[in-house]
């Protein structure tokens, strides 16, 4: 069965697309998903607010697609470059073989701020991830100093290797807070 979905669209949540019997993360079958996401999807503008929030040091946590089909969820270090959302990681890890794979991540960050209700805000952000080789102890050191203070050497070692850089483009906000 074909996949053919009208221009600007994408598969919604819990509809079967037919590429693949087995259903994946967000209700999408795991053949289809990728292939909903193939090529450039436009990203939105971020508000002050959510802004503000991804470059504080609230830890972001970052979910991507195993290859099961399943989330795997880690911590990291989150901040901005124009409107895409980066992060840095020195070694090769699973996320991003996951990225490589499938380029939908969410990031949950949450605020420290309580709404009317007493309830804490939390930013969610769904996008798709692009990795570029290279950077990363540059990205480290300049997010090191919101996270660990502005005289932090980080990644505290000689000549650490180039890593990586994952470039996010949001494209849809949740949460709690001004900018849901």
């Amino acid at each position: 069965m074909q996949n053919s979905f009208p221009s600007g669209s994408a598969p919604v949540r819990g509809q079967r697309t037919g590429a693949s019997d087995t259903p994946g993360v967000w209700g999408m079958s795991l053949g289809s998903a990728h292939r909903a996401y193939d090529g450039w999807m436009p990203g939105i503008v971020l508000s002050d607010a959510a802004r503000q929030l991804l470059e504080s040091d609230a830890v972001a946590h970052v979910v991507t697609i195993d290859e099961g089909g399943g989330p795997q969820v880690t911590a990291a270090w989150v901040g901005l470059d124009g409107d895409e959302i980066v992060i840095a990681t020195l070694p090769d890890q699973r996320k991003l073989q996951n990225l490589r794979r499938d380029p939908r991540v969410a990031l949950s960050v949450p605020s420290s701020t309580r709404n009317d209700w007493g309830l804490l805000e939390y930013l969610v952000v769904y996008g798709t991830a692009r990795i570029t080789e290279g950077g990363a102890a540059e990205l480290l050191q300049r997010l090191a100093h919101t996270y660990l203070g502005p005289d932090v050497v980080f990644p505290n070692m000689p000549d650490p290797p180039p890593g990586f850089i994952t470039r996010i483009t949001p494209e849809r906000l949740g949460g709690v807070g001004p900018w849901a």
